[in-house]
């Protein structure tokens, strides 16, 4: 479910926007097939479906057995995921719906707002938690290679400092993308309310910082006064919209107008920057752009998982790979062009 591209932006809006818009939809057809629902309950009151019976059935929800003695408590490795009876029966219920479904010749349905994914290790969207981590350690790489070029390889002003005056900007917006993409894959692995709302947290956060780095950037906005009176506005809206969602009420309308508004923003700062600025690498800003909006077709194209593991969702989790490239790629040559003229300047 995941997870979110122009300073970040063209990439990171298009990218980020899908994460506010994925769970406006929670029930589902399958929700309502009867067959599903009696097996479900059916299985809660036996712990079993089919032949197949389940230990979580035998514990409480706080993991403390429930016929047997102290011993027997469920292992804190299986506790963690927060697999429940029901969590199991619905999985199973499901699976055992759906290969009935096969074989009458139906299409695969979602359950509880998700296609029926198959578990890896307790793990329910395997593929997409492998390719946030893919994306994480993408974002790690081009963060690295960022600082690896202002502090080894670029010249330094006297007192050690960058002469590149986006570098703190761009540090933190490292540390938000790669905290994304970390909350990103643990939802992908279990979807609870915390991980939830972490995932949704911090892809909000890193939607409202590239708001702001889109338009210090766009307009060349250097004075640390000028950057404060555009950022405090901006920081407590997003931390205001936080606290309501993780506080008050986790409401998916009015966070989808948040991101949406957000989004629209910044990609039209974006864009018009981008059609009317000399600078030399705006090619692979526009290759981004371009990119990140023909990556959004596979979600609004949406398809059942393939065998149970890659759906329309995942792969556009493999497209936003090579996008963090070129697009840390872009920040990279956005410094060293604004280091040149500087030093032009110097001297």
């Amino acid at each position: 479910m995941a997870r979110l591209h122009w300073t970040l932006f063209p990439y990171s809006s298009l990218l980020l926007l899908l994460l506010c818009l994925l769970p406006l939809l929670h029930a589902s057809a399958g929700d309502s097939d009867p067959i599903y629902r009696a097996c479900v309950d059916q299985c809660e009151k036996t712990g079993c479906v089919g032949k197949n019976c389940f230990q979580h059935c035998k514990f409480s929800s706080d993991g403390k057995s429930i016929d047997g003695p102290w011993y027997l408590q469920e292992p804190l490795y299986l506790r963690w995921k927060q697999w429940d009876c029901r969590s199991d029966c619905r999985y199973n219920c499901m699976l055992a719906r759906e290969e009935e479904r096969e074989q009458l010749g139906h299409k695969p349905i979602k359950y509880h707002g998700k296609w029926p994914f198959r578990r890896v290790y307790g793990i329910q969207e395997p593929v997409a938690v492998a390719l946030s981590a893919l994306n994480l350690s993408m974002q790690f790489h081009g963060w690295l290679s960022f600082f690896i070029l202002l502090y080894y390889k670029l010249p330094l002003r006297p007192d050690k400092r960058t002469y590149y005056e986006y570098t703190g900007l761009w540090h933190i917006y490292g540390i938000f993308s790669m905290n994304s993409w970390f909350w990103s894959a643990v939802f992908h692995s279990r979807d609870v309310e915390l991980t939830e709302k972490l995932d949704y947290s911090s892809a909000v956060a890193l939607l409202g910082f590239s708001l702001i780095l889109s338009i210090l950037r766009a307009f060349n906005v250097r004075d640390e006064a000028a950057r404060v009176m555009v950022a405090a506005p901006l920081i407590a809206f997003v931390t205001t919209h936080i606290l309501y969602l993780n506080f008050y009420k986790l409401d998916y309308g009015l966070n989808m107008k948040v991101c949406v508004a957000m989004g629209v923003v910044q990609l039209l700062v974006w864009a018009i920057w981008a059609g009317i600025t000399c600078h030399p690498s705006r090619w692979k800003l526009w290759f981004v752009v371009v990119g990140g909006g023909l990556a959004m077709l596979l979600e609004i194209y949406d398809f059942p998982p393939y065998q149970g593991f890659v759906d329309a969702h995942a792969l556009w989790h493999a497209t936003t790979i090579p996008l963090s490239y070129f697009w840390w790629s872009f920040i990279r040559d956005d410094a060293e062009f604004r280091t040149s003229i500087l030093l032009k300047k110097t001297k």
